[in-house]
């Protein structure tokens, strides 16, 4: 499954029907295995999500994202990017980690923000389980043609 963000999410933000502060909600990213299937057009909560991983050094839900900041170009490429300091759960033992869920734990269901398919499963055995987000942010949405 390919990375993606969650549309009834986006939609309800630029509708104004959703109080999205992409800035200052607390954001959380958890870890599920290959047994969920995302859909991007019809899951909008946390609870829509499953097959959430377990094991030693996890805690059910994920760890919250630090430094969360969105900011636009200024070179005229009309870029728009989100970013967040890299995420670890370090001692930890997990195994079959295949992406990572981020969702906004500040509004009202936790609605999903983004699916992150890491393209095969992987493991740690007491040592740290890092998550290294693109040079390019989390996303980027490209605003002009």
């Amino acid at each position: 499954m390919a990375s993606g963000l969650y549309v009834e999410t986006f939609e309800a933000a630029f509708k104004n029907d959703l109080a999205l502060d992409m800035d200052n909600d607390t954001f959380k990213c958890m870890l599920v295995n290959a047994s969920y299937t995302p859909n991007f057009e019809t899951h909008t909560n946390k609870s829509d999500v499953t097959n959430e991983i377990s094991g030693t050094g996890y805690t059910a839900g994920g760890e919250t994202l630090t430094s969360v900041a969105m900011t636009s170009s200024s070179d005229g490429t009309g870029t728009i990017k989100w970013d967040a300091d890299d995420v670890s759960w370090t001692s930890s033992t997990l195994s079959a980690v295949r992406a990572g869920v981020i969702y906004d734990d500040t509004v009202t269901n936790d609605r999903l923000i983004a699916y992150i398919d890491f393209g095969g499963d992987f493991s740690t055995t007491s040592g740290t389980f890092q998550i290294q987000w693109n040079a390019s942010g989390i996303f980027t949405l490209d605003l002009v043609p």
